[in-house]
């Protein structure tokens, strides 16, 4: 799976990548056919503290998957995303099994 990530309003470091594209591979033991996933990350200038908006966008064959949180932090961010996304692929794959009998 490719993995692609834009930051907005800040540079994002390396640590992060690392642990956004553990995260996000994760996903391929829940749904092995997606293609590709977009990670989106923008800080709000406000100030307020959970100012951090997370966004990622899975495209598996004939759908997209989009999840977005917003939080403290990014890492907080991307686990609750990528548990959201974790919940939809396995309702779509529950789905898909159910067609096939």
């Amino acid at each position: 799976m490719k993995v692609n990530m834009q930051s907005v309003n800040f540079n994002i470091d390396k640590s992060l990548v690392e642990f956004i594209t553990a995260k996000v591979d994760n996903l391929d033991k829940f749904y092995d056919k997606i293609i590709e996933a977009d990670v989106y990350l923008k800080v709000q200038n406000t100030s307020e503290k959970e100012n951090k908006i997370v966004e990622v966008k899975l495209n598996i064959p004939g759908d997209e998957l989009i999840v977005k949180k917003q939080c403290k932090s990014f890492e907080e961010g991307i686990d609750l995303t990528t548990a959201a996304l974790k919940r939809q692929l396995r309702k779509k794959k529950e789905k898909q099994r159910s067609y096939q009998f």
